[in-house]
């Protein structure tokens, strides 16, 4: 690299980084429907800490794990239509490129940066999938692995994973244009926003993150930047701490010493089980963690000091996660870790934003060098201050100071050229709330029919529409402003009745939320008020109520032709779901019976198929159902339900295809 660098980080005499459009082709399953059922009760979050385990943190960080738990990702709905069979697919990519380093970007997928080419070693510096396959991790189900993801909201994956986002051109602090990518999280109604700069001549992709509270109480924020990393048989996660919390699927907190025995450092050579570790780093400690492949070289990331927190996760040397790994992607790809960075010690944890307040950073991703005696050596003091120091010698802390400063005042700056659109809620937030957002306009121009019958309930005070329709209803807004605007609508009518309910539901207030949904089914029978209330009797424990309810619902649907495909699919496995609960075997099968054929192959209603064939007797019949191996396409995270059933059939060994397990069986990690 020739030229003298600024304290930016630009090298003068280099040109400016430019962004531009493309496309790459990738074998992708398509992401499908939305699930049009509104999501009352939040999937299996993988990372939910018992109370108990809360004592064995310090006290700000058992204080902030406590603080504003989800109790739904209302109002967003599920991802659940994809499947696995995956086509050519041309996918919209936005590319930021300098002399040094090449970053594509995938706006319509979470804006992940899904390649980090670093041109002078000819490297790619991230995992980057070679297919696009949604699985069941995120908040809200469809999520991908692989690059660079930016996660917001709440503990998990984001719910944005396979969103689009808007992005367009900003100027750069050095000349040249940045990427900026943003949207309205929904969760916690915090825009946010990520610019992507690339300075002339540098090494490293700076980015500027900000999320902003509008809202006029506090609200609680999360933010952890995941990167994929290739795991090669010799590859290192460095980081400057001593010790680390251990979170395996156990949901348990133990503090472990690091590197330890066997070596933690080692993506391959540790848990046999998927684990985070979550790193103790000094407060007063520059913030950084680095992957390096056996000869010394791989990615690094540092960040200026508001993203306290690091963090490793490993899938694990054991069956489960190599299977997990494989389900991700295709045959014959590397494995990979995930080296974190975030704003609170654990991923555990949500921070108080005060009304009116924002947060920013900037992060750093490049290439990094080291003498792999040292970085990769036995004395582990040695081995993080060599890493640290090879760290300050490619991007000095002072300089990632100053690119913050320097790049804090463009984070206003108007954006220059659209390039990309992402939804209208952040549209329809703006006009209900009348916020000044500067850098980040929510264009009227993206308000869709999603947002249209709110709109009119901003401006004419009713919604459109009074009785419930056929279909399924459109999405619910849940927060309070929304729920107080439907508490005044004039008139009501079922159907206003019926959103007025979720929103209760999502604020807590159950038994109002049900009087709605009974009075929403006065104007005659309908299933979605019906399977609301199924969801309630079940929370309250009224298991036969709650099974009679999802049993009528989908009854009700399958006599009706507007009833949509995920519709049905959804009605019907929450009815055979609830029916097995209240020991209704027979009306089980019965129900899958009347199913058409296309939905009873679904792996997840062959799983429910087979369930079912057990509580009736019929072991054989279940036995059959494996025999013929099918998959389950929204397999969670975390979940036990297909070998905890092939225990309850044999004791023959779990088939690998089946195997999915991210926990020992029986007693903890080992030590």
């Amino acid at each position: 690299m020739t030229g003298t660098t600024s304290a930016a980080g630009t090298t003068t005499g280099a040109t400016p980084a430019a962004v531009r459009r493309g496309t790459l082709t990738l074998p992708a399953a398509p992401l499908g429907p939305e699930n049009p059922l509104p999501p009352l009760l939040p999937l299996d979050e993988a990372h939910r800490l018992a109370p108990a385990e809360l004592a064995v943190l310090p006290p700000d960080a058992a204080r902030q794990a406590g603080y504003a738990p989800l109790t739904s990702v209302l109002p967003t709905r599920l991802n659940d239509g994809y499947g696995r069979a995956r086509e050519a697919t041309e996918v919209a990519t936005l590319v930021l490129e300098n002399d040094r380093l090449r970053v594509t970007v995938l706006p319509g997928w979470g804006g992940r940066v899904h390649s980090l080419f670093h041109k002078p070693t000819g490297r790619e510096l991230l995992y980057s999938n070679p297919v696009l396959q949604p699985a069941n991790f995120a908040l809200n189900g469809a999520w991908f692995s692989g690059g660079i993801e930016w996660n917001i909201g709440a503990t998990g994956h984001t719910t944005l994973s396979c969103a689009p986002l808007h992005a367009a051109t900003v100027p750069a602090p050095d000349g040249g244009q940045m990427l900026r990518l943003w949207e309205w999280e929904r969760l916690r109604d915090t825009p946010f926003q990520v610019d992507l700069w690339l300075p002339a001549g540098s090494d490293f992709l700076y980015a500027g993150v900000r999320i902003r509270n509008p809202q006029d109480t506090t609200a609680p924020v999360y933010w952890w930047s995941n990167t994929a990393v290739p795991e090669h048989p010799g590859t290192r996660v460095l980081v400057p701490a001593d010790s680390a919390w251990h979170f395996g699927y156990q949901r348990r907190l133990r503090r472990v010493p690091v590197p330890g025995t066997p070596d933690r450092t080692r993506p391959g050579h540790g848990d046999h089980h998927p684990a985070d570790y979550f790193y103790d780093v000094p407060a007063g400690a520059r913030k950084w963690i680095a992957a390096l492949d056996a000869d010394g070289h791989g990615l690094v990331q540092t960040s200026t000091a508001a993203l306290a927190g690091r963090k490793l996760f490993v899938w694990g040397t054991g069956p489960g996660g190599r299977r997990w790994q494989r389900w991700l992607t295709e045959p014959g790809t590397p494995g990979y870790a995930e080296i974190q960075a975030g704003l609170a010690r654990t991923q555990l944890e949500h921070l108080p934003l005060p009304a009116g307040e924002e947060l920013s950073w900037l992060e750093a991703y490049g290439p990094l060098a080291t003498d792999p005696a040292r970085s990769h050596g036995t004395d582990w003091s040695d081995a993080r201050a060599h890493t640290g120091h090879a760290l300050e010698t490619a991007l000095p802390a002072a300089t990632l100071d100053l690119a913050c400063a320097a790049w804090r005042p463009h984070a206003d700056l108007d954006p220059a050229e659209p390039l990309h659109t992402g939804s209208g809620w952040g549209a329809l937030e703006v006009a209900r709330g009348g916020y000044e957002l500067p850098g980040t306009p929510f264009d009227p121009a993206a308000l869709g029919p999603a947002q249209r019958p709110w709109l009119a309930l901003l401006d004419t005070g009713r919604l459109p529409g009074h009785a419930l329709p056929a279909a399924p209803p459109g999405p619910t807004l849940v927060a309070r402003a929304w729920r107080e605007k439907l508490e005044c609508a004039t008139p009501g009518g079922p159907l206003t009745d019926y959103h007025l309910g979720i929103a209760q539901w999502h604020a807590g207030d159950l038994a109002q939320a049900v009087r709605s949904w009974e009075r929403a089914l006065a104007g005659g029978p309908s299933p979605w008020p019906l399977r609301a209330l199924a969801v309630a009797d079940a929370r309250a424990g009224h298991s036969a109520r709650a099974a009679e309810r999802a049993l009528t619902a989908t009854e009700l649907a399958l006599a009706e032709p507007a009833t949509t495909e995920p519709a049905l699919t959804a009605l019907a496995t929450e009815a055979v779901t609830a029916l097995l609960t209240a020991s209704r075997p027979d009306a089980a099968r019965a129900l899958l019976d009347r199913l058409p054929a296309s939905l009873r192959a679904r792996g997840r209603l062959r799983l429910l198929a087979a369930r079912t064939q057990l509580a009736l007797g019929k072991r054989e019949a279940a036995r059959a159902l494996f025999d013929e191996p099918f998959e389950i396409p929204d397999l969670r995270e975390g979940e036990e339900s297909l070998h905890t059933t092939w225990a309850a059939l044999t004791d023959e060994p779990l088939p690998a295809h089946y195997d999915f397990r991210m926990r020992p069986e029986d007693g903890p990690e080992p030590a």
